[in-house]
């Protein structure tokens, strides 16, 4: 896979959804953006502003041209999009039509998300985003960041099953990494950035290549005992960062983590 193979999909995806739904702006985040994405490895992090809801019917054809892209372009495999009504581009606890993980479904707009395309946000199609997102209230971010760490993250590492696969093995601890620069500078960093700072963090050097190699090489598959071994060292080093991260914040009540 190439890089002419993402500029195409992307291309061919601005063209198509324009022609579904009235589109006033496209806009890639994450590391599309900001740099350090690895072809067919990260995901393509869109957001589309259109000017209404979209209503059943386009609902049904957005998900139908996804799954066009899906069935003809593989470099689409990762591609997800978030539908934004330009009417509530301020509420980043509203829902939005989101294309994500093969299905339609709804969700907010993280302030993470709105951080980093205010911060460099590739304009794809209509204005950039600073044009139309609204910035971040003071405190925002930081408090969206300690609310996920303490009632998504903290939850999840009670469940050991969760930690035998590698997505979760490979965004935990880069979660913190990047939450604890985000809260410590107020600055966003890449996922290649956040691996050098879990080395920083105390994290085990061999978790720590572990998952640099899954996003930047091949590594050898593990053994189920390796796997188990793994997971536990992962979801320890994740609990106790959380716990150091958050101080008097962590709170007690863990609840329960809603999935990836």
């Amino acid at each position: 896979m190439t890089a002419t193979a993402t500029d195409h999909v992307l291309k061919r995806f601005v063209a198509d959804v324009r022609q579904l739904v009235p589109t006033t702006a496209v806009w890639a985040h994450g590391s599309l953006a900001l740099g350090d994405f690895q072809e067919g490895r990260s995901d393509l992090d869109l957001i589309a502003v259109v000017e209404s809801p979209p209503d059943a019917a386009q609902r049904e054809r957005l998900a139908g041209l996804h799954q066009r892209l899906l069935d003809e372009e593989p470099a689409a495999a990762k591609l997800h999009c978030s539908y934004m009504p330009a009417e509530a581009l301020a509420g980043a606890d509203t829902d939005h039509v989101t294309w994500a993980h093969a299905t339609i479904q709804e969700r907010p707009v993280t302030p993470v998300t709105r951080r980093e395309l205010l911060d460099g946000g590739l304009t794809l199609h209509g204005p950039p985003p600073g044009q139309l997102l609204p910035p971040l209230a003071p405190g925002q971010l930081e408090d969206y960041i300690r609310r996920d760490l303490r009632e998504y993250w903290l939850p999840a590492t009670d469940r050991a099953r969760l930690w035998l696969q590698d997505i979760w093995v490979d965004l935990g601890p880069l979660v913190l990494a990047r939450a604890s620069v985000t809260l410590r500078d107020g600055r966003l960093i890449t996922k290649g950035e956040a691996l050098t700072e879990l080395l920083a963090l105390g994290a085990p050097a061999d978790l720590v290549r572990d998952i640099r190699e899954r996003r930047y090489a091949d590594p050898l598959p593990l053994t189920d005992a390796e796997r188990v071994r793994r997971g536990e060292r992962a979801r320890a080093f994740l609990r106790d960062g959380i716990l150091n991260t958050l101080g008097t914040d962590a709170g007690t009540d863990t609840g329960t983590a809603s999935g990836i």
